[in-house]
């Protein structure tokens, strides 16, 4: 690896989907020295992954012309992961790790899907859904595969329309909530025209594919893949053939770069005030870590960040209206979509919920926090840093997060060395977790 290189910018975005490109083109172009992050190799994030190379005129193509227009410095593949010291992160890409100095910081760290443990539900081909949709939109061969789609959340409908489009069969989407929940969902979207149409859209590319409402995933069986899925269809248990199993829980915003930070955490989302400011002085955050709202509300967050940045209030007040009329849906998003209680009782004894460290739900059943189970188990130590397993226990257990440590992702051990000159002892737990950041 090359040495230490030292970058400083008026305005830094730490992500590159909706929100960080919208952030970074509105600061530019207001004359801000402006630069993006993001470990991804092309701009879009997970919503848009794939999208913006494309031809046609859309909204992601559209947002990266006015990020390389503004000119806008992309630093893709590169990962942010810890903070050096107030306004220099650290972040390490493939042949460089990098010093970012900033005058002000957006977070756009976008969120990820949840995972709910069940029996077989690490067996290969049982996956994410947009994770799966990831690997198609990246090559995955997916033409005649039978997918089963299951969990909760508008992305299930726009995974199932994505994979039917690309040829694959699905036997049935799955959806955890209740009609009686979607019906008065479907009711908060009669005052907003874009998203009815989506949702007709939506309906129309998925016409003839069975919809199950009160069903989710109770086992996956399969010698050496997943062969077949049990699903519990109110109160029913089907099983059926498939070669994969898309699944994915909603989604959990990811806040840990603002934890470490010091950003102020409520309700699992990062606290801002009217013009996306968080509690940390020049600390700005915006879309999905603030709440899950969707593509055009994190578009809206972020262009109020970037012109809160440059000092332009009046052009960030014109878009307050269109914001709260954005959180409605979301607040309704989260009503809809909230996971029930019965869901807990989906893994057994044996099965694995820490997939990192291999740790059963009977191990961690016989501790009473998420601090005292990672101390006896290794749970959320391993290379994904809790991300998968941190919110499953938080659901299943009630446990509540303890607080972020360096590096927020598996690094480099040269890159891990930079992070502190004189590294103290206290700071190094295991071989193990010195590499991978096991975090308290």
């Amino acid at each position: 690896m090359s040495r230490t290189a030292q970058k400083r910018f008026d305005v830094l975005v730490v992500g590159g989907g909706p929100a960080g490109m919208a952030a970074a083109a509105i600061a530019a172009e207001c004359g801000r020295l402006t630069a993006i992050v993001d470990d991804n190799f092309t701009l879009g994030g997970q919503i848009w992954r794939g999208e913006t190379q494309s031809a046609a005129s859309n909204d992601a193509t559209q947002w990266v012309s006015r990020v390389r227009a503004a000119g806008v410095t992309i630093l893709a593949g590169t990962r942010v992961f810890h903070q050096f010291e107030p306004g220099i992160l650290v972040a390490e890409a493939a042949n460089e790790l990098s010093e970012l100095g900033y005058s002000q910081l957006i977070l756009a760290t976008g969120a990820r899907e949840r995972f709910l443990p069940f029996p077989g539900w690490t067996l290969p081909n049982a996956m994410g859904a947009g994770g799966l949709q990831a690997m198609v939109k990246s090559g995955l061969p997916i033409r005649g595969k039978r997918v089963v789609v299951a969990g909760t959340g508008p992305l299930l409908l726009a995974v199932a329309c994505y994979l039917k489009k690309h040829g694959a069969e699905i036997p049935m989407i799955c959806e955890q909530a209740s009609w009686g929940d979607l019906a008065r969902f479907g009711l908060t979207l009669l005052g907003q025209s874009g998203k009815l149409a989506q949702a007709f859209q939506l309906k129309r590319e998925l016409a003839g594919v069975p919809f199950a409402t009160s069903s989710w995933p109770v086992g996956g069986h399969g010698r050496t893949v997943l062969e077949s899925v049990l699903i519990s269809r109110h109160g029913k248990i089907e099983t059926i053939p498939c070669d994969y199993l898309a699944c994915g829980f909603h989604l959990v915003p990811n806040i840990e770069l603002a934890q470490l930070i010091g950003c102020r955490i409520q309700n699992g989302f990062v606290r801002v005030d009217d013009f996306q400011k968080t509690s940390v002085p020049s600390v700005f955050c915006a879309g999905e870590p603030t709440s899950i709202g969707g593509v055009e509300l994190a578009l809206v967050e972020g262009q109020i960040a970037g012109f809160a940045t440059a000092g332009r209030t009046g052009d960030a007040k014109r878009l307050f209206e269109m914001r709260e009329k954005l959180r409605r849906f979301a607040r309704a998003l989260d009503r809809t979509f909230k996971l029930r209680c019965e869901l807990r009782r989906l893994p057994l004894p044996e099965t694995i919920v820490c997939r990192c460290e291999d740790v059963t739900h009977r191990r961690l059943s016989q501790h009473s926090s998420w601090r005292a189970a990672k101390l006896q188990t290794r749970c959320g130590m391993g290379p994904c840093q809790g991300r998968i397993c941190g919110p499953a226990t938080q659901f299943l257990f009630k446990w509540n997060p303890d607080s972020v440590r360096p590096p927020i992702f598996p690094v480099r051990v040269e890159s891990l060395a930079s992070m502190t000159p004189h590294p103290e002892p206290e700071h190094v737990e295991s071989e193990h977790s010195e590499i991978t950041g096991g975090q308290r």
